[in-house]
């Protein structure tokens, strides 16, 4: 009998440990979380480096042994920018992988794509590399913006240029949710200017075929162009406008990616203007910059730029949500602790979250790219 009860006990205690760790993606050594990018292809730049900025700050929680005791682990699937991919990582990072929450999508078509899918398995998604309004319209509980809206970026952008005096604006666009949402966030701001666009264009997402974009928007001759595509398409119109003689002043968004932008224009990158979502990542006035500086350098094989540095800030509220969410974590818990963030200070970069609002940011800031390819504010 005193044998009986003494394995009865242990039993006991197992399936109170088991209870205790039950939550999918959380043990008592390890917190697994998805995510789902571009590491090939086209865009595969943002993927990249907003995984090498968040993998900063792991790296250093990680170090000093975790949050309570358990270490952050990264599962990235590739999906190319490619909606149907994304959709399948999706399925696999939640059914197969079994992640505690999906973290640092990249793209506004993927997330889309995503989005009923974790919304059905009651999965946190936190910080998507998208500013589009259907991740935060209607609200959805399940996600979490870190970063400015693509609605803030372009209202910041025809804000300046109707105050430098421009009145005549084209805009062109990925023929996708992304350039959707960007073209929608331009209407928006010059309806309440009462203007409008004076010619459009379109491209194709993974393409570069921006032929009838250049023929269209040049023939308007406008003063101003709004950009909304990824950077590869982004150089090309670029650099056929050029040729075709347009004098267009040219800006776009920040998922365009500004290093690889900058790379890919060369010469012809001078005066591009980008709206950014996080400071100047070259600036140690700002002491969330500073700590990303030093913890690149530390590393030695991360580029400091506006996507990495994205990716660390973000990586940064992620880790403060795990820490809110105690040592018993579940995706309850973590959804509570996130929103209990009313005024996160990061040193220059400030997050606020409530239980009816998940759009954490509205910071906006200009940079433009100089004659050397480096970025001015």
């Amino acid at each position: 009998m005193k044998k009986a009860r003494i394995v009865a006990a242990a039993m006991a205690m197992f399936a109170l440990s088991a209870g205790a760790f039950a939550q999918s993606g959380v043990t008592p050594t390890s917190i697994l979380i998805g995510q789902s990018a571009a590491f090939t292809g086209p865009a595969a730049q943002l993927g990249i480096q907003m995984r090498a900025g968040a993998n900063l700050w792991f790296d250093q929680v990680n170090g000093k042994g975790g949050i309570n005791g358990r270490r952050i682990e990264l599962k990235s699937r590739d999906d190319q920018y490619e909606s149907a991919l994304a959709a399948e990582n999706t399925r696999k990072l939640i059914e197969e992988d079994g992640v505690f929450l999906l973290f640092a999508y990249v793209g506004t078509p993927t997330s889309q794509a995503s989005l009923p899918i974790f919304t059905a398995a009651h999965v946190p998604f936190v910080a998507p590399f998208t500013g589009a309004e259907l991740l935060r319209t209607p609200f959805n509980r399940y996600v979490f913006n870190v970063r400015a809206s693509y609605f803030d970026e372009t209202e910041q952008i025809v804000d300046h240029l109707v105050r430098t005096g421009v009145r005549r604006l084209a805009v062109f666009y990925q023929n996708d949710a992304y350039g959707q949402a960007g073209l929608e966030g331009v209407n928006r701001a010059l309806a309440r200017r009462n203007m409008q666009t004076v010619a459009l264009g379109t491209v194709e997402r993974n393409t570069t075929n921006v032929a009838d974009a250049v023929k269209a928007i040049a023939a308007a001759q406008p003063e101003a162009t709004v950009m909304i595509s990824a950077y590869t398409s982004v150089a090309e119109f670029v650099r056929q406008m050029k040729a075709a003689g347009s004098g267009s002043q040219f800006f776009t968004v920040s998922f365009v990616g500004s290093t690889a932008l900058a790379a890919a224009l060369g010469k012809d990158g001078h005066g591009v203007m980008i709206s950014q979502v996080v400071p100047f990542p070259w600036s140690t006035l700002s002491p969330v910059v500073k700590e990303y500086l030093d913890l690149v350098k530390q590393a030695g094989n991360v580029e400091a730029n506006f996507s990495s540095l994205e990716g660390f800030i973000a990586a940064r509220v992620l880790v403060e949500g795990l820490r809110r969410g105690g040592k018993d974590l579940t995706r309850a818990k973590f959804i509570t602790a996130m929103e209990s963030m009313s005024n996160y200070e990061l040193g220059g970069f400030a997050v606020r979250f409530s239980p009816g609002n998940h759009n954490g940011s509205q910071f906006v800031d200009l940079s433009m790219i100089g004659r050397d390819g480096k970025f001015i504010r």
